[in-house]
């Protein structure tokens, strides 16, 4: 309630004391006012029975009733200064001091004449209807001739007793805000002097939380804020070591999930990420502090992953799928994984990529086949020419010769598969020294149009070139660039009917320069352009055109190997283009 313990310490001693004096002013008012009552009604007693004694010794003397009893009433009242009231047996008032007994009503049945009545005395506390004021009424009988001859009643107003009270009070309420007073300044003067130490101690406190500050020394005496003070230097020197070790380890765990390849995700028992790591949120395309505020079905958004995620909820076992995510083109082998021994109702989701690995399986696979059906062509062919001749073509020389020479060029595509595919392991593997050097881009179309464009002039293309005079100078081995030019230009010119176009444009882009060789061919079929470079890959319609299937591989090594990049458009039916690009020599 009170943000200070100054005040909760001064609030309460303020109001118990104003309680202590409430109490004390209640209960002393009541006492002093019962026993003002008491002497009073005592006194009113002693008053009427004297009247009363007169008044039976008056009628016992005449054995007469008294004829008018107001004019005796009016003077004992003066006697008395008291009021006084006669009133017979039956109830009938006789004499009245303060008022006409003529006018007043029938007192038989007023509360002190009946105890009056039947047990010798009466007194009642009430407001008189008749005065308007509170008055304290005693009542005896009048006794001649061993009958109740009526009742003597006197009566006197509790004005001043109230009086006397309220003075009372008003002298206990003066003594009350003294002492409330006085309350409050020792209570605030010994809750700041307790204080003083908390708030050093409080001060120190909020000072380490910003620069690393040794803790309060402690005073020399060694009261109950002293031991505070050493309990609070032992945790926080405590705290710090711990801290620290946290810290250490920590980091370390962030700096594995930052560096793991494999997504990490751990939700709680309603399925609340808690934590991601990047690769993760790489995966599922999001960021870290966006997935924190999720729900892991809206983060991952794969109805596979929720219900294995439920799976191992309810089973409290490992579980385990693998799936693709095609719209991220990804292949992943997922496990979830209980916590319950390091973190109760935690789990962990392990997401593993396996794109690459089924890659390199459809790679090593597509590999094993088409170097299979490349091989397996000039080897059948071989073999047959090797039966023709034993079954007797060796007795024509002219069909000798024939088969001879057919033997020779499917050795020759043998030789030249094999040469090209040794070069390429030995250029993946990076046996192949480059010997780069600042070159005119020119000079390297030039030659290898050169050396093409008699098989194009045979084929009925029109090779054309844009290469501007101006460009940079790149840094390349001449000699492998101008065959990767080979490659492609010798590719465009195959795929390209006669009387089509291949051209080849060099253009320079910030600090690259571009090569590109557009053909006016057959194109190549979507489904095969991300394929294109791979070894002994071809597009269904280039089968038939002979060929190894390396060159494009070649070409894309090369390429990479000078810190450029390679890709191709197509569209099929309308031709292709093949684009690389070197980095400019500064």
């Amino acid at each position: 309630m009170f943000r200070s313990i100054r005040w909760r310490i001064a609030i309460p001693n303020i109001v118990l004391t104003l309680l202590i004096m409430l109490t004390l002013g209640i209960t002393l008012s009541y006492i002093v006012r019962q026993d003002q009552l008491s002497n009073l009604g005592n006194d009113l007693h002693v008053h009427a029975s004297l009247i009363s004694d007169a008044l039976s010794t008056i009628i016992e003397s005449d054995s007469l009733s008294i004829e008018n009893p107001d004019p005796l009433a009016k003077h004992w009242s003066s006697l008395l200064n008291s009021r006084v009231t006669i009133i017979d047996k039956d109830g009938v008032v006789l004499g009245e001091s303060h008022e006409d007994y003529t006018q007043m009503d029938n007192h038989i049945n007023r509360p002190e004449v009946q105890e009056a009545l039947n047990y010798g005395q009466g007194s009642r506390i009430r407001r008189s209807p008749t005065l308007g004021y509170e008055l304290m009424y005693v009542a005896v009988p009048i006794e001649a001739n061993d009958e109740i001859q009526g009742f003597i009643r006197v009566a006197l107003p509790l004005e001043e007793i109230d009086q006397n009270i309220a003075q009372l009070r008003r002298t206990i309420l003066g003594i009350t805000i003294i002492a409330a007073v006085l309350t409050a300044g020792l209570s605030l003067m010994i809750a700041r002097r307790t204080m003083r130490p908390l708030i050093e101690l409080t001060e120190a406190a909020n000072r380490m939380t910003v620069v690393d500050t040794p803790p309060p020394s402690a005073s020399p005496s060694y009261d109950e804020v002293t031991q505070l003070s050493h309990a609070f230097h032992t945790l926080v020197t405590q705290l710090r070591t711990q801290i620290q070790a946290l810290e250490t380890e920590q980091g370390k765990l962030s700096a594995v999930l930052e560096q793991m390849t494999d997504g990490v995700i751990i939700v709680n028992e309603q399925g609340q990420v808690e934590l991601i790591n990047p690769a993760a949120a790489r995966l599922f395309v999001t960021q870290v502090e966006e997935a924190l505020t999720h729900s892991l079905a809206e983060v991952v958004r794969q109805h596979q992953l929720v219900e294995l995620w439920q799976r191992c909820q309810e089973t409290d076992d490992e579980q385990a799928i693998m799936m693709d995510l095609l719209l991220q083109h990804r292949f992943i082998q997922v496990i979830a994984i209980s916590l319950d021994e390091a973190l109760s109702d935690k789990y962990l989701l392990l997401f593993q990529d396996l794109t690459r690995m089924r890659r390199l399986e459809t790679i090593r696979r597509d590999f094993i086949t088409n170097i299979s059906h490349e091989l397996r062509t000039p080897l059948a062919s071989i073999k047959a020419l090797t039966e023709t001749l034993k079954d007797g073509a060796l007795e024509d020389p002219s069909a000798a010769n024939h088969f001879l020479e057919r033997m020779d060029i499917e050795v020759d595509a043998l030789t030249q598969m094999v040469s090209e595919l040794l070069e390429l392991t030995r250029i993946e593997s990076g046996q192949v020294p480059l010997k780069i050097k600042p070159a005119k881009p020119c000079k390297l179309v030039n030659r290898a149009i050169k050396r093409l464009r008699e098989q194009a002039e045979r084929s009925g293309i029109n090779l054309e070139t844009y290469c501007p005079d101006n460009l940079p100078k790149i840094y390349a081995d001449s000699s492998r660039l101008g065959q990767v030019l080979a490659n492609l230009l010798h590719n465009a010119i195959k795929f390209t009917p006669e009387g089509g176009e291949v051209n080849l444009t060099v253009t320079q882009y910030a600090d690259v320069v571009e090569f590109s060789v557009q053909d006016t061919g057959i194109g190549i079929p979507s489904n095969d352009l991300p394929r294109i470079f791979e070894r002994f890959y071809k597009a269904d319609q280039a089968r038939t055109e002979g060929g190894t299937g390396l060159g494009l591989a070649i070409a894309r090594h090369l390429v990479e190997a000078h810190g450029g990049r390679i890709w191709v458009e197509s569209t099929l039916g309308n031709g292709s283009t093949f684009f690389f690009t070197i980095p400019i020599a500064i």
